[in-house]
């Protein structure tokens, strides 16, 4: 009797884990200070570029009632790496799909490699400007559901993406609402031999940019963009928020801080922050936090689920 009593208290226990484990698996997590924990969704699309000719990843961070809401139409966040990095970078080395779960927002990490976001001078099958805007944004647009107008999208990016995100504000500012930066490489356009390595980097780098001087470094140098916009078209640009470490490279902090000033003179709206910090992934960990936060306030984000709902019945009944 004993053995088979003990038997009982066995299968007894063992159900009462089942069930426990149901439960976990169909309802949020709960956190010690009793708020319901987001479960994050990240998926990966391969898209073929025509304009790049090869395969190009990207990953896309989906909000938590994604699914759940079959008609709501989401912003945008395009968030781009840097040098030497890829598009699963900000999602394996930071947080960033956790954060984001607090916002109802899209998040999609593109593939640049180490295009620096431009349209090669020297590569003619390295178009990585256009297909962003070109064959990246309506893709996404395709598959998922989202905001399709300016007011619904964002970018941003760290180093060589923060670059790239404020060329794309400036270069296509009817595109987008916001534009972020955290520790943006903003004079890659001016750099000499010397700031890039002799050799096969200086070589790589001709190729992407041309020569010093030439119209392909002006058509993508930030501040020559910003120089020559006239008067009349500063209303349009999208908001700029950029931060920097003061422990970052005088190459970096130093074209940082330039930026400010030239966009002070030039009245554009935006934000500039002098952070504790260098070159690294815990302070991009730290800085995505703001940028999505800011990102989040500039869009137009959806309207929470309740709300929606009461408008809906409200028409209905109008």
């Amino acid at each position: 009797m004993r053995h088979h009593g003990s038997g009982v208290v066995r299968v007894e226990k063992m159900r009462k884990i089942l069930i426990a484990l149901a439960v976990f698996a169909l309802f949020p997590q709960i956190s010690s200070s009793g708020q319901t924990k987001t479960r994050r969704r990240v998926e990966t699309v391969r898209f073929i570029s025509k304009l790049v000719g090869t395969t190009l990843l990207y990953k896309v961070i989906l909000p938590p009632d994604y699914d759940r809401s079959r008609t709501t139409r989401y912003p945008v966040l395009y968030l781009l790496h840097g040098l030497s990095g890829h598009s699963r970078d900000w999602i394996s080395r930071t947080n960033v799909a956790d954060y984001a779960s607090q916002y109802r927002m899209i998040v999609v990490t593109p593939e640049g490699n180490d295009s620096w976001y431009v349209d090669s001078a020297g590569l003619p099958t390295d178009k990585y400007e256009t297909y962003i805007v070109q064959e990246l944004i309506p893709d996404v647009q395709q598959r998922y559901r989202t905001i399709e107008a300016r007011y619904g999208r964002a970018i941003a990016g760290l180093s060589m993406g923060g670059y790239g995100a404020f060329k794309f504000a400036l270069k296509y500012p009817d595109q987008f609402a916001f534009a972020g930066s955290t520790s943006g490489a903003f004079g890659v356009t001016r750099y000499a031999e010397k700031d890039t390595g002799k050799g096969a980097a200086w070589e790589t780098f001709l190729k992407l940019f041309g020569p010093v001087g030439s119209q392909t470094r002006k058509a993508n140098d930030l501040f020559e963009l910003i120089a020559e916009l006239p008067a009349a078209r500063i209303s349009s640009l999208p908001y700029f928020y950029f931060d920097c470490g003061t422990e970052d490279s005088p190459l970096i902090f130093n074209a940082n801080r330039e930026l400010d000033q030239l966009m002070l003179q030039k009245k554009i709206p935006h934000e500039f922050r002098e952070l504790p910090g260098n070159h690294s992934w815990a302070y991009w960990d730290a800085q995505v936090q703001e940028v999505l936060k800011i990102a989040a306030q500039k869009v137009r984000l959806p309207p929470p689920n309740g709300l929606a709902k009461s408008q809906r019945m409200k028409r209905m009944q109008n």
